[in-house]
């Protein structure tokens, strides 16, 4: 599977969509989700949570190990997708569909995230 060309994505393998209204939704990429393995726990920011753009702002766990989730961006999280806490297989089957994370209104424009093809490149996948 590619990357989605309308996607914008960071470093630490998260994903964001475009903002409408001021929010945005952030995952983890296909990539991040294959090198965790089967994901089996889902911690995520809860709505209200003020984030800062590269912090750590929940994790997951995987029958591997145990990754930081950062946000890709600054804002309030006004938005948490119980269904992956619920079934956090859903990450692994559906990253860039239902296995999404969280959305959040953004306090500032997003910095230095790549765009699909850097993305691609970065990452090798």
């Amino acid at each position: 599977m590619s990357n989605p060309q309308q996607l914008r994505y960071s470093k630490e393998h998260e994903w964001l969509s475009a903002v409408e209204d001021g929010v945005a939704t952030v995952g983890i990429t296909e990539h991040a989700a294959n090198a965790l393995g089967d994901i089996v726990f889902v911690q995520l920011p809860e709505v209200g949570d003020t984030l800062t753009a590269g912090e750590t702002c929940g994790e997951l766990e995987s029958t591997k190990s145990v990754s930081d989730l950062y946000s890709p961006v600054s804002g309030e999280v006004v938005e948490a997708n119980q269904d992956v806490v619920d079934d956090p297989a859903l990450v692994n089957s559906a990253p860039f569909e239902g296995g999404w994370l969280f959305k959040v209104r953004l306090a500032d424009e997003p910095k230095d995230l790549l765009t699909a093809d850097e993305y691609t490149e970065f990452s090798g996948s």
